[in-house]
């Protein structure tokens, strides 16, 4: 779908305050059909509203047009753009769009609930305490669901042959195949609903929801906050999580190879940048019925860099966590192998502010929401020596925290 972008036509300012210590508030309750969720272990936002669609090249001079009152000072607080990014920029001008909020009703690292609302220079806005008050319930959730495959088993296998073809032909290294679920319900699912049933179940993943993505990614592609840059990137996957599972992925070689592949990349990617970066790890880590190798990366721009989150972030994508290496072979097999479009699955999703401090995971662990439909994607990285049915079963672990998060039993 095309949006037409909405300029910014007036003076503007972004309000935010403190919610008083005794209001009940339920960030999740002011999500709308439309709106933005952003949320790591107990501190996170909602947005909602429209205020303008701007696309990515001028939403940080945008936000700095924009006169701030903020006595928070909180992560999210202040003017902010928020969204999720498609996986190619190549369809089309909306693929890098993203919303500057009306309002936002966030929560601290100290437990406060604050509310931004932004409007024209001099309108009154209302009250933080109206955030508080009591929002009409959402609807009825599904009681009955179809899952429906995409593609087969049969084909899966075809697909990674194909890719060991052209690694054992030294065309490329690695190639992250995707496969993608359907599951229909009776009646509409409801986007608040699986955002707390996520925050719930993975406290220590970024529970996002952009429109009608919603997901937790366990992957953050970067943050920024102040001049400090960090990343995570995950590489690597064992689908148990028993002891001897983790010893078996920590001291495997295959694994190793493709994440040292994922770091090489990305640490090459941020010198282009003009970033000096360490990194540590991997080590092995667990979230759910997953683990994964993870390497801590972190940097210091220059006081001279003017390099926002987003940025990085767009100069970052995609790394060979969710595409390959290199990439312009990779991007020819996903486009060849996968029967459909990406969408916004395995694309930057998150929020920057006008410093440019802001947070950026990958959109993993997610389904696409239109109605009683979800359409879920997951996938493995293909390297020299994988197996088709050991990574079937690895996507068919990954497919199942958001299979569970729409099911309400």
């Amino acid at each position: 779908m095309t949006h037409a972008v909405a300029r910014v036509a007036t003076p503007l300012v972004a309000r935010t305050r403190f919610v008083s210590e005794g209001a009940s508030i339920d960030p999740f309750d002011h999500l709308g059909d439309g709106g933005f969720a952003w949320w790591h272990g107990d501190v996170g936002f909602v947005a909602s509203g429209v205020v303008a669609r701007v696309p990515a090249d001028e939403v940080v001079a945008t936000l700095r047009a924009i006169s701030v009152e903020d006595e928070v000072g909180a992560l999210g607080s202040g003017a902010i753009a928020v969204g999720a990014l498609a996986y190619s920029e190549r369809v089309g001008p909306e693929a890098t769009e993203l919303v500057i909020p009306a309002r936002v009703v966030g929560r601290t690292t100290g437990g406060r609930g604050f509310v931004t609302e932004l409007g024209a220079s001099g309108a009154a806005t209302g009250t933080p305490e109206a955030a508080s008050r009591s929002v009409p319930p959402g609807p009825a959730e599904p009681t009955s669901y179809r899952v429906r495959q995409g593609m087969s088993r049969a084909a899966w296998g075809r697909a990674v042959a194909r890719v060991l073809e052209c690694i054992d032909a030294g065309e490329v290294d690695k190639v992250v195949l995707a496969r993608e679920v359907t599951a229909d319900a009776d009646r509409s699912f409801d986007r608040a609903q699986i955002v707390r049933r996520l925050r719930a179940a993975h406290p220590d993943c970024f529970v996002f929801a952009a429109d009608g993505l919603v997901g937790a990614s366990p992957e953050l592609l970067v943050s920024r906050h102040g001049r400090e840059l960090a990343a995570r990137p995950l590489a690597g996957t064992s689908p148990t999580v028993d002891a001897a599972a983790r010893a078996r992925l920590g001291a495997s070689e295959k694994d190793h190879w493709e994440h040292q592949i994922v770091i090489d990349s990305m640490t090459a990617a941020f010198g282009r940048l003009g970033v000096t970066v360490h990194a540590r790890g991997p080590e092995v880590v667990r979230f759910g019925e997953l683990a994964h190798l993870a390497t801590e990366i972190t940097g210091t721009l220059s006081p001279d860099s003017d390099l926002a989150s987003l940025d990085i972030a767009r100069a970052l994508h995609p790394t060979p966590a969710v595409g390959g290496s290199p990439d312009a072979v990779a991007d020819r097999l996903i486009a060849e192998l996968e029967p459909t479009r990406r969408g916004r699955y395995a694309a930057p999703v998150g929020w920057v502010d006008a410093n440019g401090d802001g947070e950026w995971a990958i959109a993993l662990r997610s389904a696409e929401i239109v109605g009683s439909t979800a359409v879920l994607r997951a996938g493995a990285g293909i390297v020299a020596g994988s197996d088709p049915v050991r990574e079937w079963e690895e996507t068919e672990v990954k497919l199942a925290p958001m299979l569970a998060a729409l099911v309400a039993l």
